[in-house]
């Protein structure tokens, strides 16, 4: 079994997130794949998100009918912090090594990956699965490997999709009373609507 792993805030789930995880699926014949949604990301401790509850309702509605897309709400419920060193050693455990866990992270991610806790154990537990960020160059696998040795051989690299949507923008064009038909799914549009999600105060 090969399961993909697409960690984020998804605040809100957009329809990059999908292109991401149907061309990582179909480029590495994934069984699943598995949308992790953040509960406190250290990365973003300074930054307000949205409840667990909206963002968690936001992708049910993007992934229904699409039964090989599964969530994971094991961050969320965590207290405190969450690093992706130890979710994914608690994803390993549950699957007792069962399946092969691919970590889809963008470009922009691998390329300061030194930063994370424990990087050295998350290349042994996954295969880290790098895909493109409009603005970020292509991430430097030898200088990666100079500071994580055998990281190289853990890294796949794709080329594609180059989606150039993001969550701050349409949190931005919510606020600010514009469309944003085509960058998340309709069922996702109308739920930020009817919970008024992402107007200024």
């Amino acid at each position: 079994m090969k399961t993909g792993i697409l960690g984020g805030t998804f605040d809100p789930i957009h329809n990059g997130h999908l292109a991401i995880a149907e061309e990582a699926r179909a480029y590495l014949n994934l069984t699943e794949v598995l949308f992790l949604p953040a509960g406190q990301p250290w990365m973003k401790a300074d930054k307000s998100i949205s409840p667990a509850v909206y963002r968690v309702e936001m992708l049910r509605l993007a992934l229904h009918g699409k039964p090989y897309f599964k969530i994971s709400t094991m961050e969320v419920e965590h207290r405190g912090p969450s690093y992706s060193a130890d979710t994914i050693a608690k994803l390993k455990a549950q699957s007792a090594g069962a399946s092969d866990l691919y970590f889809i992270i963008g470009w922009d991610n691998l390329a300061r990956i030194t930063l994370w806790k424990d990087p050295a154990k998350l290349i042994q537990l996954c295969f880290l699965v790098a895909v493109p960020r409009p603005g970020y160059d292509r991430p430097d696998i030898k200088k990666l490997e100079a500071e994580i040795p055998g990281i190289s051989k853990k890294i796949i690299l794709m080329d594609k999709p180059r989606v150039d949507i993001s969550a701050t923008d349409i949190r931005n064009k919510v606020a600010q009373g514009l469309s944003i038909i085509g960058l998340v799914p309709e069922e996702v549009a109308l739920y930020i609507k009817e919970n008024g999600l992402y107007l200024k105060p």
